[in-house]
């Protein structure tokens, strides 16, 4: 499986990294958000859903877990587990129930949920490159290198 590779300039080319995925998925995808603070997470977020059609505020679900987003097509439910303290409290939301085939799961800090979440289909680690960052996108299921594959195709 090859990985992909981009530099990522300022928030807009980050935002427009975001929009490339949200279009090439096709629904069923979990894709975990790796990278410290303040690297572009959200943002990468951001530019996905709004790349889907959504026209309003997107924020980080940090205190709520998970801000849904069940009007687009496929839904897409956004995770931040920064702040979660045990793995187990995903149990009780009802975790299992996100993970469908007519919807796409973002999940930040996907660590801090090992052993609850399901794997992922592409890992995108960001991490500070010169000016601004680098995001590697990294496919970890056969439906991940296909997506990897449309995204190299636009």
């Amino acid at each position: 499986m090859t990985s992909l590779i981009e530099v990522l300039t300022d928030q807009q080319a980050t935002e427009a990294l975001g929009a490339r995925l949200a279009h090439a998925c096709l629904g069923g995808e979990v894709l975990f958000l790796e990278g410290n603070l303040g690297m572009g997470k959200t943002t990468l977020s951001r530019g996905f859903i709004q790349g889907l059609g959504h026209r309003g505020a997107v924020k980080s679900p940090t205190y709520t877990l998970v801000e849904p987003y069940e009007a687009l097509q496929p839904a897409v439910y956004h995770f931040d587990l920064y702040r979660l303290a045990d793995p187990e409290e995903l149990e009780y939301m009802g975790i299992r129930d996100y993970f469908r085939a007519d919807a796409i799961c973002l999940i930040e800090w996907p660590a801090r949920g090992a052993g609850i979440l399901p794997p992922a289909d592409v890992v995108i680690r960001l991490q500070p490159e010169g000016e601004g960052r680098q995001a590697a996108l990294v496919p970890g299921s056969v439906s991940g290198e296909q997506l990897l594959q449309r995204i190299r195709a636009v």
